[in-house]
């Protein structure tokens, strides 16, 4: 069922007056009430926090599509109750939000009565701008918005004048659960030590920092209050302890520094409370993987992995604004001495399932475990790809984390909330009539999409209505549909065969990626699963006729008697063919249909025998490019899973995943730890063990639904 529309009793949407196309500013909102049955109502653009009585009460809104914003109504308890809420309109483009004018929407209810709203002309809440944190500072990454800088030296700012907003969003519900904000705390120091500075060091040259443009906003190098990463790199350090130890309070010496460790790679808000002697700055620096001297690399992933606070003398409770990824923190503070205590984390993720594994393997038990905990961080309000550098909602990468939802809940919500959202907007602008996004919500400035991520939207409408029976999202997604194969028909040469297609063409993270002109053919394979795809969803016989074609001429063109070649190039006007094969598109034959085990057996043996994890140490295939992590060895075990080979599977799923499990307790976007260490589609490990009668289930199902429905 699609989102139904919300309206305010009396709430309008409302932001700084003076204020309401600048970007990356924040508005403090707070108000005191007696309740005997309350509930706040709430939708923003960005984002924002809600403290009740002090504590972290919820963040939001749910992301959804241009033109919409999703109502939170969260639980207040009885009794007076102490309400601060922070907004932050960002104002600019990202993977994370959409570049939306920015509003905060908030009333208070008790029973029928309206205790406060948002209104210009009579504001039941007393509402400041939050000078505590500085407006003019870099990106956190190219794909996510502003890093956190805050100088609680300065006074808080005084009230400020409100204005209606410029956006005339759509009030609709917020389609999923509220997620508890569960705490996690450190496990262990492993390092500290004194922090000096250097100006010998390469300036972090990010294009976050220096490519801001119309089609990447933010604030120029010389526009900046502080660049973020700039001053983490000034920092040296001399270890003095590397000893590790279980967590708890820290004494720092004047200029010093301790490491923290996680148990596992974990997502959610920083927290930590200091006590320092003087004025001070506190550096939280934080990354998934620790280096052989201690050293946390916050730059490691293209991103300023850094929270920056000025103190004054006194005790500080300290939690970040935005959510981040890691197993290891680095606090530092300089000018003073000062002591640190109750190093955590705030959870923002997916709740914990009751779901156990029938299983005694040890290293079978830490991969799925590994599998939960990244599925969990990479679903809440949209499946994500990875919560550090982007928490963004990507195609493909969607198709594979939607099973793992039903595996593990019973229900598809979360998933029915993201294909909607590729429904709600009439267009999406800059980028080509009938294309979709690669990711969403979203805005692609520079006009970039992956052609083949649109298709994978498609393959996963097919899956969704098999989980789920909903015809009527299948109906909504009909016109979009067809107009995605509009777009791609103009592409289709004199063979069928899509030739030339535009941007980046995608079909997974190795030599794969190099081999996608002139004629893609595991992007073929794909449109002819699309083409099969959409005529089984609205009953088109002509689509039937189409794949049956095009994947005829597949096997043709690109089987070379031995394996499936990844491409053809226009040469004089003929196709033919570079003679390149790679492990990543024989399994995309097999996962698409294009071949399968009885109509390619010798092909489906050698694959079976000759690849897989163990073929870097024995290769009989050297001119066989290697598949990565995402996606070629998760379709090389789907296909295993699909044809019975369960046994192969799970020595498989411990040969290619056990060591990423071990070293940050999550699943990892490559299979070396050069990118994300936990990547939402990895935990689809759960899906074949569920499918294999691996996994046993408590009765209730997980958060499904909403407060408001």
């Amino acid at each position: 069922m699609l989102s139904r529309s919300v309206e305010f009793k009396k709430a309008k949407p409302v932001w700084a007056a003076e204020h309401l196309h600048d970007m990356n500013v924040s508005l403090m909102l707070e108000t005191s009430c007696g309740l005997r049955a309350g509930v706040l109502r709430i939708a923003a653009a960005s984002c924002y926090q809600l403290f009740v009585n002090g504590e972290l009460a919820n963040m939001g809104p749910a992301r959804t599509g241009h033109g919409f914003a999703r109502v939170d109504e969260v639980p207040l308890p009885s009794g007076r109750c102490d309400i601060k809420l922070i907004a932050a309109g960002y104002n600019n483009n990202s993977f994370q939000y959409i570049d939306e004018p920015p509003f905060v929407c908030a009333e208070i209810i008790d029973g029928d009565t309206v205790v406060a709203a948002t209104d210009p002309e009579n504001c039941g809440f007393k509402v400041r701008r939050y000078f505590e944190r500085l407006q003019k500072t870099t990106r956190y990454s190219f794909q996510r918005n502003f890093t956190e800088v805050y100088d609680l030296r300065k006074a808080a700012g005084g009230d400020v004048k409100l204005s209606l907003s410029e956006n005339k969003c759509r009030f609709i519900e917020r389609g999923i659960a509220l997620y508890p904000n569960d705490r996690e705390d450190a496990k262990y120091i492993v390092a500290e030590g004194l922090c000096g500075t250097s100006d010998g060091f390469e300036p972090f040259a990010d294009r976050a920092i220096t490519r801001i443009s119309d089609e990447l906003k933010g604030f120029k190098p010389e526009e900046l209050e502080i660049c973020s990463a700039r001053e983490g790199q000034k920092l040296t350090y001399k270890t003095e302890n590397l000893e590790r130890r279980p967590a708890g309070r820290v004494d720092l010496k004047k200029d010093g520094f301790a490491v923290f460790e996680m148990e596992r790679n974990l997502c959610g808000v920083i927290g930590f409370s200091i006590e320092c002697e003087k004025d001070c700055r506190v550096y939280a620096m934080f990354d998934e993987l620790l280096g052989p001297d201690g050293s946390v690399d916050f730059l490691r992933l293209g991103t300023s992995a850094i929270v920056i606070w000025d103190l004054p003398e006194g005790n500080h409770s300290l939690l970040t604004f935005e959510p981040y990824l890691f197993k290891y923190l680095k606090i530092a503070v300089t000018g003073t001495a000062a002591t640190i205590r109750d190093v955590h984390i705030r959870r923002v993720g997916f709740p914990k399932p009751g779901v156990r594994l029938k299983s005694e393997d040890p290293k079978m038990k830490a991969v799925f475990d590994a599998a939960v905990e990244t599925f969990r961080e990479n679903t809440y309000d949209i499946f994500m790809d990875c919560p550090s550098r982007e928490r963004a909602g990507w195609l493909c990468d969607s198709f594979f984390t939607s099973r793992v939802e039903h595996s593990l809940t019973g229900s598809s919500a979360v998933e029915r909330n993201f294909l909607e959202n590729f429904l709600l907007p009439a267009s999406f602008k800059c980028l080509p009539e009938g294309m979709l996004p690669m990711c969403y919500p979203a805005d692609h400035y520079d006009r970039v999409f992956i052609p083949n991520w649109a298709m994978w939207f498609v393959v996963e409408l097919e899956e969704y209505l098999e989980r789920t029976g909903d015809r009527e999202l299948i109906g909504k997604a009909k016109d979009r549909v067809y107009a995605l194969l509009k777009y791609f028909r103009k592409f289709e040469n004199e063979l069928g065969l899509l030739e030339k297609l535009e941007s980046w063409i995608f079909i997974e993270w190795s030599r794969s990626n190099e081999l996608v002109q002139d004629v893609s053919f595991p992007s073929n394979m794909l449109y002819a699963k699309v083409k099969r795809t959409v005529a089984k969803l609205y009953g088109d016989e002509v689509l039937v006729k189409e794949a049956e074609a095009l994947e005829n001429v597949i096997r043709e063109k690109s089987f070379d008697g031995r394996f499936f070649r990844d491409n053809m190039v226009r040469v004089n006007g003929k196709l033919v063919s570079p003679g390149e094969c790679t492990e990543s598109c024989q399994y995309y034959a097999f996962h698409t249909g294009i071949a399968t085990p009885d109509t390619y057996p010798e092909l489906w043996e050698t694959l079976l025998r000759d690849f897989g994890p163990g073929r870097k140490q024995n290769d009989p295939y050297p001119n066989i490019a290697f598949a990565n992590a995402f996606i070629g060895n998760y379709l090389r075990l789907d296909i295993m899973h699909r044809y019975g080979r369960y046994d192969e599977i799970l020595d498989n799923i411990k040969g290619y995943f056990f060591y990423m499990a071990d070293r940050t307790g999550t699943l990892w976007e490559l299979d070396s730890p050069n990118a994300s260490c936990s990547h939402g589609f990895a935990s689809h490990v759960i899906y074949w063990l569920d499918r294999m009668d691996m996994l046993e289930k408590d009765d209730a199902k997980g958060p499904e639904g909403s407060s408001n429905r």
